[in-house]
């Protein structure tokens, strides 16, 4: 019965997610899930992001987080729309969640939709929530260990961008195993090297991130 459970809470889930993602499309809105654990430099990266593409792009994010806003009002400071889901100690954002966010949106108003979900390397990883694609953010601090701990997170994701860049001189961290091991688990993922302090290695990844954006537009462009 626990199994039957289980398996009807990710199907109501994976419902929802299939609608918002024809929406999506439909509207021509890039939307990714981003992922990673707490202090992995999420937020960090995602104010970085919104600083460039802010520049291109109508924009908004939806921000997940256990109890606490505080990563949102970081958000605001930029002049993008944000919006915050507090879990109250879930683990994860799920469809329903964005699906209630998204109804307070102008859609017809955005490019692109950052959904920035809860710290966690396991939870995040087993629900879609209307994405076009997972992106995880794994700082050189957690070390290299982590695409193999947490496989389904990695195969998950379009894009693994190593975070913190700037701190491998100073501590162990075998860069070319993680590199490794992430396209082992999906050979096709972009992996970017960054470091938002020192802010190397951003233009790669924006560009990568605005050739997505053009493509979905010019997806929903087709069919109208």
């Amino acid at each position: 019965m626990e199994v039957q459970v289980v398996t009807d809470v990710l199907a109501k889930n994976d419902a929802i997610a299939d609608t918002l993602q024809r929406t999506f499309a439909e509207k021509g809105i890039f939307v990714f899930n981003l992922l990673g654990s707490p202090g992995a430099g999420k937020t960090s990266l995602l104010e970085a992001t919104l600083t460039e593409l802010s520049k291109t792009y109508r924009l908004a994010v939806i921000e997940g987080d256990l109890y606490t806003d505080k990563d949102a009002d970081r958000i605001e400071r930029l002049g993008v729309p944000v919006l915050q889901i507090n879990t109250v100690g879930g683990c994860h954002l799920d469809a329903a969640m964005i699906e209630k966010a998204v109804a307070a949106m102008d859609l017809d108003a955005l490019d692109m939709i950052i959904i920035e979900n809860v710290g966690n390397l396991v939870c995040p990883a087993e629900f879609a929530i209307g994405e076009a694609m997972k992106v995880t953010v794994l700082s050189v601090t957690e070390g290299e260990d982590k695409p193999l701990k947490y496989p389904l997170i990695f195969k998950e994701s379009a894009a693994v961008l190593l975070n913190k860049v700037d701190l491998l001189p100073y501590i162990p961290f075998d860069k070319e195993k993680a590199i490794a091991d992430i396209h082992m688990l999906h050979p096709q993922a972009a992996v970017f090297e960054v470091s938002c302090t020192a802010k190397t290695g951003l233009d790669a990844w924006i560009a990568w991130l605005s050739e997505r954006i053009e493509a979905q537009r010019k997806g929903a462009a087709c069919k109208e």
